[in-house]
């Protein structure tokens, strides 16, 4: 008798399973969390941000296109070495994770503050009274 497993199968059973929620906690959300800060600062990964940035010229739509799938590599580059998966949804769990311990941890917060600050680009605000300057 000859089982034939088509990848069509393979992909089903993959896609059924249960997947591995990964749990830290706070102390090693902590570690983790300052892992991806500090890996913003390794100079090729710096440099990718900032030829990303550069080619966004603080265009939000642009930003999202460029600067936020380097983010994302970075960010998954740290954290599937403690169970998170190396696609868009491990860092959008990680973000939840932080998130929760964020109202829990002082640490997480500030941290959680200063990667913001790595991603998204400084927000200019409007003038007092919220009124756009004529021209």
């Amino acid at each position: 008798m000859t089982v034939c497993i088509y990848s069509t199968d393979i992909l089903h059973i993959m896609a059924s399973a249960p997947a591995q929620q990964p749990t830290l906690t706070v102390e090693q959300a902590r570690v983790v969390l300052s892992e991806v800060i500090q890996a913003f600062s390794v100079p090729e990964n710096a440099a990718r941000m900032e030829e990303a940035r550069e080619s966004a010229c603080n265009d939000m739509g642009k930003m999202l296109q460029l600067v936020l799938p380097v983010a994302t590599q970075i960010q998954q580059e740290v954290i599937k070495a403690y169970g998170f998966n190396n696609e868009g949804e491990g860092v959008l769990k990680f973000a939840r994770l932080v998130k929760m311990y964020e109202t829990q941890d002082p640490e997480i917060a500030a941290m959680s503050v200063k990667l913001k600050s790595l991603l998204l680009p400084p927000l200019s605000t409007p003038p007092i009274g919220g009124a756009i300057p004529a021209s």
